[in-house]
């Protein structure tokens, strides 16, 4: 199993997702990528005030860049194919030394029920990837817990497509579980896979409510690629420290939950043999459903089923 690596450049950074993307590396089941991302937002240095211009990446391909999360790839697994189950295993994520957060000013109802749509708060953070710790100008500290927002590959469908909305192919999905140790399942759509990631975060809480977490570039991203041939899925799952996890997206927070459930129900019925209904009732005691995030157009919602919970 070979190791290779991908560095933030012109023919590797993009701002869409793709069928049409020539692939930045192939790469053979069970190879392993390590990737240096930047800040989602294409920035090349932390701010200092809200919309103060500072260096950001201005070499990307044009037809490529889009107005999405600056993503490095993609990543073609040979012998991927439409319908089988390409899994990620995350390993070691080292952030930069630096991070933001912005809450706030953005005229939507949520900012304007919470009286913050007048102006924009900016949080530039120092992160010490050693202790894991990440302070503000202001003083506060909090522990980090990185992860990667974006982990994904395009739909089938042709052209561009913004990597705003998670999708069943991943994405955008900003889960705060998918932290080193995990490994996630995305179903394949197109030959080869087309994986990206991007939008490094230091450490997030559910919901994500202000829009974003500590957003930062990350300087170390290591991910494996393995396929399941026989694994058929329509939407996401995780094997994550905390349990496993199964993922709902939709503009409709009802609706993300019932796809998230769906899944956690066929999940049950794989681990322990229980019928639909029985499932249900397992999860009833067994099962957490979360806020994934609010932010990103179209809700997440996740399940998650803690080890040891069904005996």
């Amino acid at each position: 199993m070979r190791v290779h690596t991908i560095e933030p450049g012109r023919e590797t950074l993009h701002g869409v997702f793709s069928p049409d993307l020539p692939p930045a590396l192939t790469v053979d089941p069970g190879d392993t990528v390590v990737f240096r991302t930047l800040d989602a937002g294409w920035w090349l240095e932390p701010p200092i005030a809200p919309r103060e211009e500072r260096r950001r990446f201005d070499d990307a391909r044009p037809e490529w860049r889009g107005n999405g999360h600056a993503l490095c790839g993609p990543v073609a697994v040979r012998g991927a194919e439409p319908g089988m189950t390409l899994e990620v295993r995350i390993g070691e994520l080292r952030p930069e030394r630096w991070g933001r957060t912005f809450a706030g000013a953005a005229h939507s109802d949520l900012n304007r029920r919470l009286g913050v749509a007048d102006r924009e708060e900016l949080l530039v953070w120092t992160l010490d990837p050693e202790l894991m710790v990440g302070r503000d100008q202001h003083g506060h500290s909090v522990a980090l817990r990185p992860f990667m927002g974006v982990l994904g590959m395009p739909p089938a469908e042709p052209g561009s497509h913004p990597t705003r909305p998670p999708r069943p192919t991943g994405g955008n999905i900003d889960c705060k579980e998918l932290v080193p140790g995990s490994s996630l399942f995305l179903p394949v759509a197109v030959a080869g896979g087309l994986f990206s990631a991007g939008d490094g975060h230091a450490v997030q809480g559910d919901g994500e409510v202000s829009g974003q977490a500590i957003e930062c570039p990350m300087e170390r991203c290591e991910l494996t690629f393995l396929l399941h041939e026989e694994m058929r899925l329509a939407t996401p799952r995780a094997r994550t420290p905390a349990g496993w996890v199964t993922f709902g997206f939709d503009r409709d927070l009802n609706e993300a939950m019932a796809v998230a459930l769906e899944g956690m129900l066929d999940l049950l019925g794989e681990m322990v043999g229980a019928d639909r209904h029985a499932a249900l009732a397992l999860a009833s005691v067994a099962v957490d459903l979360r806020v994934t995030q609010v932010v990103n157009d179209v809700w997440g919602i996740h399940a998650l089923l803690p080890h040891g919970a069904i005996r």
